[in-house]
Parts: structure tokens; C-alpha cells; sequence
């Protein structure tokens, strides 16, 4: 072991302890992981083809970079303590993460987006969104998708600021920028619907504002960043509960905690098992026209791959009609 111990100097430069970055190459990560698989820095050597006073030098060159022992000097193997663990651990995630990036890379170049940001409404169904990613992820992209959930002016503010590609489920008469592609995707209509339980069940007649105004209404957070955002069938003075998402307000309403619409392809199937009871309200039938929108490059030829795959799909009608009403549970 007097080739571990000992430090012969030699004509490489040390690596600054400023720049510990560098003691994370791939090279370096490599002498470690072949110290710590062979026991010993002489076997290590001899795999690498290197002197063993050399690695040794390289080794320590990494620690004082890094600040850390790498491996228990008093053990007579060469043994890694937990520090040099979790760098061995690490580093393997790194080189990982280095080949699938240096493949995306290549596959990029084809024209594939590196990531596609997608912003969903509170509206649309979850699991025909999520067959679409697996159709997606089937046709081997090398594109990252991310989902933003979003609900009312959220969604369509999230394809205005630039920080989605395409959006799901906004009002089809929103006025968009220039640069902003819309296109229908179906209308979708709502009942008012609460608990059997709740107090509201027993009426006999349609629902005035008064008599709503004295119940809780639950209601879907807009996630807007910009202004309060907007207020739907909520009465000035009335109480309400504020939730995250449309499967919230479901589960709320499921409980008695409040009253509200729902999307009539949502609350069907608790209706029709009567854990939701439909009440008529003095209101007129309420409708939502909903589109789906995206950024639209000065040139078509700038159009990535991703981004065309997820239109074209949306130019199928039984497409658009199931992201508006399978929201069947999986």
C-alpha cells in the first residue's frame, strides 16, 4: 500500500479548489469508481494503464478540490468513506445523465423540441390528456412534456408570458395576440349540483341568488399571476371555498361542504349513483365554448416536431370531444 500512501510530485497541474466543478469529469469519476471496484490503487493503475504514484497524485488532486476524503487511508483496501459514497453515487447519475443528454442532443437536431410546456384547465380530462402523452412517449421524442395545471385567465396568461407552447381548455372567445393561434375544441356544458345531503337537496322549486347567497358556493381558484383574476357565479357576500382544482371541487361537493356548477361529463356518473343531486337554478343554462391555443412561429419551417404532433392529434374531433368529457377515474 506505500503506492496509496505515498505522493510522488509530477507534471500535472493541480485542480484549484475554487473549481470543484472540475473534479467532477467524467475521467475523474472514472479513476474513483475503479479504485473503489478493484480495492486498490496499484489494480486501479494497472486497468488504467497508469503509474500508480500518478493516480494516487490524482486522487488527492480531486479531494483537496472537493474538500473531502475519498477513501479511509486506515483501512488496507481501499475503502470509500461516505463522502466518496454518495460522489461514487452521484457521479454515475451524472455520466447517465451526460449520455442521455449527448442522445437528445443528436435526436434534437432532427427538429424535436428539447421540452414542450402544455397548459391544461381545470376543465379538461385527465386521462385522455394522459393517453395523449402516451402516444407521444410512443413515438420515442426526444421531447420533455410538462404539464402546467391552470384554470380560467391562467391558462391562456401562461401561453401569453411565454412559459407554454400550446394551452387546454380556454374560452374560445379570448382575444390573443398576433402570434397566437386558436382553434374550437367543443362546448361543454355545467349543472348546478349538490350532496343529497347537503340543505339545498330538499328544495322543490329553481334556486333564486337569495337563496343561494346564504350557502356556501365552492369555487375553483383562477391561477392568474397578473390581478385578482376572474370570479364565476360567486354572489357579493356569499361564503366560499376556494379550491385548487376541478377534482377538488368535485370531492368538496361530494362532502356537502358547498354548492357550485360542475361540468355535466364530470358529475354524470356521480348523479346517475346518486351521490349528486342536479338542482335548477334561476340562471340561464350555462355553456362554455373551449378552444385550445398555441404560439405560432413567423415561419412554418420553425414549427418543432412536438409541438406539430400535439396539433395534429387536436385536429381530430373525437380528440377534442374526449379531452372535454372522458373524465372517467382510472
Amino acid at each position: 500500500m506505500a503506492a496509496f500512501n505515498s505522493i510522488e510530485q509530477t507534471k500535472e497541474p493541480a485542480l484549484p479548489h475554487t473549481h470543484s466543478r472540475a473534479a467532477l469529469s467524467p475521467e475523474n469519476l472514472g479513476l474513483i469508481e475503479a479504485v473503489s471496484r478493484l480495492g486498490s490503487m496499484a489494480a486501479a493503475a494497472r486497468e488504467l494503464g497508469m503509474v500508480p504514484s500518478a493516480l494516487t497524485y490524482r486522487v488527492r488532486q480531486i479531494e483537496d478540490a472537493l474538500d473531502v476524503l475519498l477513501f479511509d487511508r486506515s483501512a488496507r483496501k481501499a475503502r470509500l468513506t461516505p463522502a466518496g459514497e454518495e460522489l461514487l453515487r452521484a457521479g454515475q447519475y451524472l455520466l447517465d445523465e451526460l449520455d442521455a443528454v449527448a442522445e437528445r442532443v443528436k435526436r434534437v437536431a432532427t427538429g424535436w423540441e428539447p421540452q414542450i410546456t402544455i397548459a391544461v384547465d381545470a376543465i379538461i380530462a385527465r386521462s385522455t390528456l394522459f393517453e395523449l402523452c402516451e402516444a407521444f412517449y410512443a413515438e420515442g421524442a426526444p421531447t420533455r412534456v410538462r404539464l402546467r395545471a391552470e384554470t380560467l385567465s391562467g391558462t391562456v396568461e401562461a401561453l401569453r408570458a411565454g412559459v407554454a407552447d400550446l394551452a387546454l381548455g380556454v374560452p374560445a372567445n379570448q382575444a390573443l395576440p398576433g402570434d397566437l393561434q386558436i382553434a374550437p375544441l367543443g362546448e361543454m356544458s355545467f349543472v348546478f349540483v349538490v350532496a343529497p345531503h347537503h340543505p339545498l337537496a330538499a328544495a322543490k322549486v329553481a334556486l333564486c341568488d337569495e337563496t343561494l347567497r346564504d350557502h356556501r358556493v365552492v369555487a375553483v381558484s383562477d391561477t392568474t399571476l397578473r390581478g385578482g383574476g376572474l370570479s364565476l357565479n360567486i354572489l357579493p357576500g356569499q361564503d366560499v371555498l376556494t379550491v385548487p382544482t376541478m377534482q377538488h371541487k368535485l370531492e368538496a361537493q361530494l362532502r356537502g361542504l358547498g354548492a357550485g356548477f360542475l361540468p355535466l361529463p364530470l358529475a354524470k356518473p356521480y348523479i346517475d349513483a346518486g351521490r349528486l343531486v342536479i338542482k335548477q337554478v334561476d340562471r340561464p343554462t350555462l355553456l362554455l365554448q373551449a378552444a385550445y391555443a398555441w404560439r405560432q412561429p413567423r415561419h412554418a419551417s420553425e414549427m418543432g416536431r412536438a409541438l406539430k404532433w400535439w396539433l395534429q392529434h387536436l385536429n381530430s374531433p373525437a380528440t377534442r370531444e374526449a379531452l372535454l368529457t372522458h373524465h372517467h377515474q382510472g
